[in-house]
């Protein structure tokens, strides 16, 4: 019998939520308003994720595959696309996002400080960082106005919700799990905001080692983002371990406060959800796929074509 985790996770997806228990799980409201939950493939990469510094940038790559998995699934359950996503898709889609983040959160800043000339590597990766956080905060800000956009963000309270109360050992119920707030100190987004702290140590030490021409700053903001995403992971690692402590509080703030945009309030029907997938995330024996109806009785699911029979 596998142990219950002491914490579990997730992320939310296309009218749903997908969370790591014992299992992995994703659940997602179909427009006949059931709710269809599968299991995902999500194997550990073993000691790859287990080395300090290092593991930080396997577990975000990690993450990254399995989340195409669930938003592929999410989009087709929910009617936004008719097929899942190939493997060859999802690669694509993965190495489309690593080229992205890396020219828009690794390269372009360090154009857009040049023209201030400064002369102090301190200051360069200062601003630098500055204008990296600018740019997240932007990015993240504009987007939450997208009609789409911001019921992704309801789910995401919901699944932060629904964690609370895991980890406050309550049944995962509505009536428990309402009275949470949707801020989460291990949330992805502290993640995004961490990382940029940690992008102005690092590169201010690499131009303090001499790596001060523009091809040797790009260069090594490339090559270093796995460990400046290493450094992150063991800082959020620690803060959420101390954040009930005032210090622990004041480290988490700038996370926090950015998930008032990547989080809202759930309605009802969206923590239900949230508290589903986390109910099948824990059971051991969950394997493949089931649809629920609006009552919350399993019914028969036809994989082939996801029509949904009465039993």
């Amino acid at each position: 019998m596998k142990e219950k985790p002491k914490t579990v996770g997730g992320q939310a997806v296309i009218e749903g939520v997908m969370m790591k228990g014992v299992n992995t799980v994703v659940a997602v409201k179909r427009k006949d308003g059931n709710i269809s939950i599968k299991s995902l493939k999500d194997k550990s990469w073993g000691i790859w994720e287990k080395i300090p510094l290092i593991r930080g940038f396997f577990v975000l790559l990690h993450a990254m595959i399995t989340g195409m998995q669930a938003l592929s699934y999410s989009a087709k359950m929910s009617g936004e696309e008719d097929e899942e996503l190939t493997t060859k898709d999802m690669v694509i889609a993965i190495l489309i996002a690593v080229v992205v983040a890396t020219l828009g959160f690794g390269v372009l800043p360090v154009y857009a400080t040049k023209p201030f000339n400064i002369t102090s590597e301190f200051w360069f990766a200062f601003i630098e960082g500055f204008i990296r956080a600018f740019l997240v905060v932007a990015y993240i800000w504009g987007i939450s106005f997208m009609k789409d956009i911001k019921r992704v963000f309801q789910y995401h309270g919901a699944e932060h919700k629904s964690v609370y109360t895991y980890e406050n050992g309550e049944p995962l119920e509505e009536k428990y799990a309402k009275k949470y707030t949707t801020l989460h100190p291990r949330c992805g987004t502290s993640f995004l905001i961490i990382t940029v702290f940690a992008s102005i140590v690092v590169f201010a030490i690499t131009g303090g080692l001499g790596f001060n021409s523009m091809l040797e700053k790009v260069l090594s903001r490339i090559i270093l983002l796995p460990l400046v995403a290493g450094l992150a992971y063991e800082f959020q690692r620690i803060t959420a371990k101390i954040i009930n402590t005032k210090i622990g509080k004041v480290l988490a703030y700038p996370g926090m406060m950015l998930q008032k945009i990547t989080t809202k309030e759930p309605d009802s029907e969206q923590l239900k959800i949230g508290l589903i997938s986390l109910q099948y995330a824990l059971k051991e024996d969950f394997e493949g796929e089931v649809v629920l109806d609006k009552a919350g009785n399993e019914i028969e699911f036809d994989s082939a074509n996801t029509e949904v029979f009465s039993t």
